[in-house]
């Protein structure tokens, strides 16, 4: 396993921790024990003559308030954060929750909650057993003093935070802001740094999944690995986000020259991370996906809220606007597994996650028509002839259930006429 191959598992794996709860207090609370350490540490370096005497009173007296205090804060933020996610869970769509869990501060905070008290009934046991002397002491009040202050600070950080975390808004901004960094990733390697797939043999030794699940990444410094032993080249045949099952094939070995490979298939098998749901970082279309199904909630009777699927339209706009955005020459992806071969996002499949549930349920507001008419012109415009026609195709979809959904002829010519960029893109065609 060479450098690279390790460094993109390490980032998955703590990617897959940070949306874990317990991680982070986990931590702090095992740093809070090494604190009071240090403050015994501070006894044997005979510093007695020049540090204030603390007396043992006062300094149990304050590690109980914080130890007190810091319990209820700590159970306060719990029930404050598990609101949130609820919230989101309700507004957004359940497939937020990961990104809502993954929230920095909130974690920060939990975790200097968690720690202080951790600290404060460590340091109780510390003062009571006599355990630490004069200079302990004092680097222990010291200590104190500065967690109380951390304490106080996260606080009200956090409370500004948690006014909005969970809100709709925020959790569209969260779900963003994920796609975007997974598509700027996409766009560096569109075949994660492998060859492009040319077509697909069946005529290779066929490696199916082994279990029924989502695939979340492709370990490709590994297929490099088995490949070179081999002498022969793997072709993948699924890439992250999609469904998988037994007897579903996840690639194809072949000898260089149509030779009987010896790559074994379950090494090959166990390069493909399956789980049961599907991932931000990884897959670019999941977050065009749970974007699409939030504008989908709001678009329910139940609900009724054009304005938020009018939103998703201008977010979904500006995520392929990055995607189909020119890069520059720096930015081009070096091939570093020159034996495995992968294929690329479709971007017809990209505007299908994005755009398919807002033109069924959106089809009765003519507001939502207008507004995603408006967006599918301008990525008709931008010079990609696959999203052209990708975006020509869905403008016709939309103009069909618009047909059945909108009751006022006014409304279906004014959407006749934003369609107009159809008729253009055609003649330009036969030219």
């Amino acid at each position: 396993m060479n450098y690279s191959g390790m460094h993109e598992r390490f980032r998955f794996f703590i990617r897959r921790l940070q949306e874990r709860l317990w991680v982070k207090p986990l931590a702090i609370s095992v740093l809070s024990i090494f604190g009071v350490l240090l403050a015994k540490g501070a006894d044997r370096i005979h510093v007695e003559g020049i540090t204030p005497r603390i007396s043992m009173d006062s300094l149990e007296t304050i590690l109980l308030v914080m130890a007190s205090s810091m319990l209820v804060i700590a159970t306060f933020a719990v029930g404050s954060m598990v609101a949130a996610y609820a919230s989101a869970s309700n507004t957004a769509s359940p497939r937020t929750l990961t990104l809502v869990i993954a929230d920095d501060v909130s974690q920060h905070a939990l975790s200097t909650f968690v720690g202080a008290f951790i600290f404060s009934i460590v340091g109780v046991i510390a003062v009571k057993e006599n355990y630490l002397g004069i200079a302990g002491r004092f680097v222990l009040f010291l200590l104190a003093l500065m967690v109380f202050g951390i304490v106080i600070f996260t606080f009200l950080r956090w409370v500004d935070r948690i006014a909005r975390l969970g809100r709709l808004g925020q959790t569209i901004v969260k779900v963003e802001k994920a796609t975007e960094q997974a598509l700027e990733q996409r766009r560096k390697a569109p075949t994660l740094y492998g060859m492009p797939l040319n077509s697909l043999s069946a005529s290779g030794q066929a490696v199916p999944a082994k279990r029924v699940g989502y695939l979340q990444r492709i370990d490709i410094a590994a297929l490099q690995s088995l490949a070179d032993n081999a002498q022969s080249r793997i072709a993948v045949a699924v890439l992250p986000g999609s469904l998988v099952a037994p007897g579903r094939v996840l690639a194809y070995v072949r000898g260089d020259y149509q030779a009987r490979t010896d790559v074994d298939g379950e090494l090959v098998a166990q390069a493909f991370v399956v789980g049961r749901e599907r991932t931000y970082y990884t897959d670019p279309r999941y977050g065009l996906v749970v974007l699409s199904q939030i504008a989908a909630r709001a678009l329910s009777p139940a609900v009724n809220d054009p304005g938020t699927a009018i939103d998703i339209i201008l977010t979904l706009l500006r995520l392929f606007a990055l995607w189909g955005a020119p890069q520059n020459e720096d930015n081009h992806q070096n091939t570093k597994y020159d034996r495995v071969e992968v294929p690329e996002l479709s971007v017809r499949d990209m505007l299908d996650d994005a755009f398919l549930a807002i033109e069924r349920d959106g089809s009765g507001a003519v507001e939502v028509c207008i507004r995603l008419l408006k967006a599918l012109s301008f990525l008709a415009s931008m010079g990609n002839d696959t999203m052209r026609e990708a975006a020509v195709h869905h403008a016709r979809r939309l103009l069909a259930y618009a047909e059945r959904g909108l009751a006022l002829p006014e409304d279906m010519a004014t959407l006749r006429e934003l369609a107009g960029f159809m008729e253009d893109i055609e003649e330009q065609a036969l030219r």
